[in-house]
């Protein structure tokens, strides 16, 4: 029988967004995995998936499931036409004046449209949906700004929908093998609040100036690899009274044994006290530099990212990536002479932005500071 014949057209007034039940989540996750398990088995990613939905993040609603079905179908007995999941985040925003405001975002994740349902219009039809009711959801916690999303389709299919991409760098480090270098501390579970919070105030101060121009996911991929998970959750350093510090995650995509070469310790956000170029536009040219910094900036981030470099090959991690460093960073980088591969990402984790104005229609994209990878999602 032709598939077609039972499906409701993309354009009809009979689809409408749902959330799904257990049952359909169990489906949902099971068709995914061949795109996202990474290292894991189906049975052993249908666990981590429900174990994702208990994490900080996702918990007390901060995780929404949505579908794309026909409304007329009955739950677990309904064609799950595309599903995506989206995750409600705090947000600041500051205007021309240097006025900031509290706000939230939705990162939107997992857009996964089966394959007997593509080139239908499904697709296009559950993002306009999508946006549509983000506007208002969950706005007890905040005015929503927009919501963000990392293409793996590349540049122009979320582009079309609203979905406008922004700068796309990151320098590749390789792992090493050697001492810890003597300057960097690690960084523990327990000090990254502390960190957070030092790096809002920085962030706040910053944005308050005039006309500026996944942890808990590595422990169970870690666990389930290695049998442990590290204790090191980044590293940091001291240079004239200030520091700087660097958390990351690990990420198999595959099991280690199969030296398939893609596993990355991702550095989620790499913050350098005193640096007057960050927290501020992205410039379009990528060999901008700024002020060459002291020797002991260098000094202490080259122990940073050296420190990152060895926890990369403790853990048979085959790449080090720093997403969208900032203009000082670049330069002392080049000054600690540490080899790097700047990638600028067209086809994967491209992030883009759709933003609302008053009236919850889509509007002219902001700015868009620290493009780190401890936003994606």
């Amino acid at each position: 029988m032709d598939l077609a014949v039972n499906l409701t057209p993309s354009d009809s007034p009979n689809l409408a967004l749902d959330h799904p039940t257990p049952n359909e989540c169990t489906k949902i996750w099971t068709n995914t995995s061949i795109a996202w398990k990474d290292s894991l088995t189906l049975p052993v990613y249908l666990i981590e998936s429900q174990f994702l939905t208990t994490v900080p993040l996702a918990a007390m609603e901060g995780m929404t499931t949505w579908i794309l079905v026909d409304k007329n179908a009955a739950p677990d007995n309904r064609q799950i036409l595309c599903s995506c999941e989206s995750f409600r985040k705090r947000a600041l925003v500051s205007d021309a004046e240097g006025n900031v405001e509290d706000c939230i975002i939705h990162g939107i994740a997992s857009v996964f449209c089966p394959p007997e349902y593509r080139r239908r219009g499904y697709a296009a039809r559950h993002m306009a949906e999508v946006a549509k009711a983000l506007y208002n959801w969950q706005t007890q916690y905040g005015k929503c700004a927009g919501s963000v999303l990392y293409s793996d389709i590349g540049k122009i299919y979320y582009a079309r929908l609203g979905w406008a991409p922004v700068t796309n760098r990151h320098l590749v480090f390789s792992p090493t093998q050697s001492d810890w270098p003597p300057k960097a501390r690690r960084i523990y579970e327990k000090d990254i609040e502390g960190l957070c919070q030092r790096d809002e105030t920085i962030i706040r101060a910053a944005m308050a100036k005039p006309d500026f121009t996944a942890k808990k996911r590595e422990d169970f991929a870690t666990r389930h690899v290695f049998g442990r998970i590290p204790d090191a959750k980044g590293a940091i350093a001291s240079f004239q009274g200030k520091d700087v510090w660097a958390i990351w995650t690990h990420r198999y995509y595959h099991h280690p044994d199969t030296g398939a070469g893609e596993n990355v310790l991702y550095i989620l956000r790499l913050v350098l006290e005193g640096d007057k170029t960050a927290n501020k536009r992205v410039s379009n040219n990528p060999l901008e530099l700024s002020e060459n910094g002291t020797a002991e900036q260098v000094s202490a981030l080259q122990a940073v990212l050296r420190a990152a470099q060895l926890e990369a090959h403790k853990w048979k991690l085959d790449h080090v990536k720093l997403w969208e460093p900032t203009p000082l960073v670049r330069s002392l980088i080049i000054q600690a002479r540490i080899g790097y591969v700047e990638v600028e990402r067209e086809s994967e984790s491209i992030a883009s932005g759709l933003w609302y104005n008053d009236d919850g229609e889509v509007d002219e994209p902001p700015s868009w500071i620290n493009n780190e990878h401890y936003a994606w999602c």
